[in-house]
């Protein structure tokens, strides 16, 4: 990522078993891609056009016709024929006849002679023998129905010719696309209004602990207001597909498993959050043991914060175990979850390190442990000098405010004992849907 001096050999890392070897990225993104590649293929549904901004498309769509469908005007001006304002200037203009206009929202009636031309608004139709539009600032008013031309128009000039935007059969957007508003834009130029989408991956949520109340009550002393929940229903669904509120439940094994139970049932993949490490209330890897089958992949990851983290599959459906404390559930999601939300939606990308998407001047010395890879959020701010500045936003797991304060992250190989103050860094933006 830079050229930072810090460097260590490796330290081995303990997973949160107590084995030696927590799983480095690089290893865990090998199995994010084998449980891609096993993946099903989503239903395929029809929505209308309006309906389908974020969604996926399922078929690649082909032009039906050619857009525009007749030439059109792109200024304001005077439709002419090219030839007739060849070496035209301010001391010797063309002189041409205005013989008609062209009304918005008509088709014309003929079309000028030589030596003539139509008045034309922005958006008009080519009336028939014109291959040009001289512009309104290159004319001037010579007398009744007479124009000075004072600049030339080479044929195709200030026009947009039939089928210049899209041509007859042309694909306009693969299978796999993600629907954006300009994509929205253009079907309804082409008059389609309904399209083929995969269906919205319907993803399980859990959160557990005793120590877990919902929002809307009061704590006692001890316990505290699940955030993970709401973070994590806004991710799926900011993804494009269904999150489903499976509730709190407690440190008790069978309320566990029969949660567990009805989500895997009803959904394509599952999140629970908390019961990951190793601990006497933490019942993640027995739950899972007992209903998933492969079972568990992974336990700890050599990131953080997220190190806790379980990667489990249950035939073709993942499961997750994200660590309870809402960062590092944040960052596990947006690094490990968010590749196998696109596959199940149909955005069939390859499992890697994320994509950048600024490059910025780190402002002081960040340490790392060397074998891990580390997630520090950054909030970007520009000098006066216009150079673009990644200031760390440091703090706990718990706190999930130094989210909030920032801007994106930066991630430090697990090679380097961390990074130099002034060092270039890459940011990456962990919200956007097309992270990958």
């Amino acid at each position: 990522m830079n050229n930072s001096s810090h460097h260590t050999a490796a330290a081995p890392n303990l997973d949160m078993l107590g084995r030696s070897g927590a799983a480095p990225l690089i290893e865990v993104f090998q199995v994010l891609a084998r449980l891609l590649a096993d993946l099903p293929g989503p239903a395929v549904e029809e929505v209308e056009a309006d309906e389908a901004l974020g969604r996926v498309s399922a078929r690649a769509l082909l032009a039906p016709e050619e857009l525009p469908a007749h030439p059109r005007s792109v200024m304001d001006g005077y439709a002419v024929r090219a030839a007739d304002t060849f070496g035209a200037s301010a001391t010797l203009p063309a002189y041409l006849t205005i013989s008609g206009e062209v009304k918005m929202g008509e088709m014309p009636v003929g079309g000028p002679a030589p030596t003539e031309c139509y008045r034309i608004a922005t958006g008009g139709l080519l009336p028939s023998g014109c291959d040009a539009v001289v512009m309104l600032e290159h004319t001037v008013p010579a007398g009744d129905n007479l124009l000075e031309v004072v600049k030339p128009v080479a044929p195709g000039g200030n026009i947009i010719a039939r089928g210049d935007d899209v041509q007859l059969g042309e694909a306009l957007l693969p299978a796999g696309h993600r629907i954006r508003p300009c994509d929205l834009g253009l079907l309804a130029g082409l008059g389609l209004r309904r399209l083929a989408v995969f269906a919205r991956p319907r993803v399980g949520i859990i959160s557990t602990g005793d120590e877990i109340v919902p929002p809307a009550e009061t704590p006692p002393p001890g316990k505290i207001r699940d955030m993970n929940m709401a973070g994590l229903l806004a991710m799926v669904e900011s993804q494009g597909a269904t999150a489903i509120n499976y509730g709190i439940v407690g440190d008790r094994e069978a309320a566990f498993v029969a949660q567990m139970q009805q989500a895997l049932a009803e959904c394509d993949l599952v999140l629970f959050s908390g019961g990951t490490s190793v601990g006497v209330g933490d019942l993640g890897e027995r739950v899972l043991e007992k209903l998933t089958a492969p079972g568990i992949l992974i336990h700890g990851v050599a990131v953080k914060p997220g190190k806790p983290v379980i990667i489990a599959a249950h035939g073709h459906k993942p499961v997750f175990g994200l660590p309870g404390h809402p960062v590092s559930a944040a960052a596990s999601f947006a690094l490990l979850v968010r590749p196998l939300l696109a596959g199940l939606g149909g955005r069939k990308t390859p499992v890697s390190a994320p994509r950048p998407v600024a490059t910025a001047i780190l402002q002081r010395n960040l340490n790392s442990a060397a074998g891990r890879t580390d997630l520090v959020p950054v909030k970007l701010q520009t000098t006066p000098e216009g150079d673009l500045t990644a200031l760390p936003v440091l703090g706990k797991s718990s706190a999930l405010s130094t989210l909030v304060r920032a801007h994106g992250w930066i991630i430090i190989d697990a090679h380097r004992q961390g990074l130099d103050s002034g060092s270039q860094v890459a940011v990456y933006n962990f919200d956007s849907p097309d992270f990958f």
